[in-house]
């Protein structure tokens, strides 16, 4: 993602949001019937919200990891 999307609405989705948007663009594709372009729209959006999830995954596994290390201190 660029910079500019970077602060953009979609990083204010909450990772069940733009998970459950994923999933409804996998489903759209998976059903086909759409244009060659509107597919392509749809995988460009489902690549920007998997990197959204991504994200929430990996700061929570950082916010786990960080609380693991505390602990055995």
């Amino acid at each position: 993602m660029s910079d500019e999307k970077d602060t953009g609405p979609d990083e204010r989705l909450s990772y069940e949001q733009a998970r459950a948007e994923l999933a409804s663009v996998v489903e759209r594709l998976e059903a086909g019937g759409t244009s060659l372009e509107e597919s392509l729209a749809l995988w460009e959006r489902g690549e920007a919200l998997a990197v959204i999830c991504q994200r929430w995954l990996d700061g929570a596994r950082a916010r786990i990891d960080s609380a693991r290390q505390e602990q055995a201190s």
